[in-house]
């Protein structure tokens, strides 16, 4: 059975990222989207970084469009609302589908792991999953849970 630490992603300018880099670490997995309701999202995601990378914490964006086509620009145009609209630090990756026959890897594993009310698919933009140090898939969150609610989740996580 794959793990998640054994899974590669493509970085939002065209790197190969190995999951494995991220082994120690608590992850905070999101499939994310430039013109959504929930775009805000980002600037929590980012407090939550900032507040607690020194501790462990990274957060990992997956912007897709599958919903509502609500991320339908290029590189330049997800990276000007990632970085500039909401000064996005953490690491963004290549437009992906979450749900369906072409769905990437990270998250067919993540919706086998921890499904949600819709079984195996995602219902929306800003889905979250954490996964422990150890690469194990902890909890899995709607998209109208703000970062802000998690916090107690990743503190416990990370303690």
């Amino acid at each position: 059975m794959t793990t998640f630490h054994e899974l590669t992603a493509t970085s939002l300018r065209g790197q190969p990222i190995s999951m494995a880099d991220y082994a120690g670490k608590l992850i905070l997995v999101v499939n994310t989207a430039s013109q959504c309701g929930f775009t805000p999202q980002y600037a929590g995601l980012e407090a939550l970084y900032q507040k607690y990378a020194a501790r462990g914490l990274m957060v990992l964006g997956f912007p897709c469009n599958q919903f509502g086509k609500q991320e339908p620009g290029g590189v330049d145009e997800i990276e000007q609302t990632c970085h500039i609209n909401y000064g996005v630090s953490f690491p963004m990756f290549e437009k992906v589908d979450v749900n369906g026959a072409a769905a990437h890897p990270v998250f067919r594993y993540l919706k086998q792991e921890l499904p949600g009310v819709l079984g195996s698919r995602i219902k929306w933009n800003f889905t979250k999953f954490l996964i422990g140090r150890d690469g194990k898939p902890l909890k899995r969150f709607a998209p109208f849970t703000t970062p802000e609610k998690m916090e107690n989740d990743i503190l416990a996580a990370l303690n």
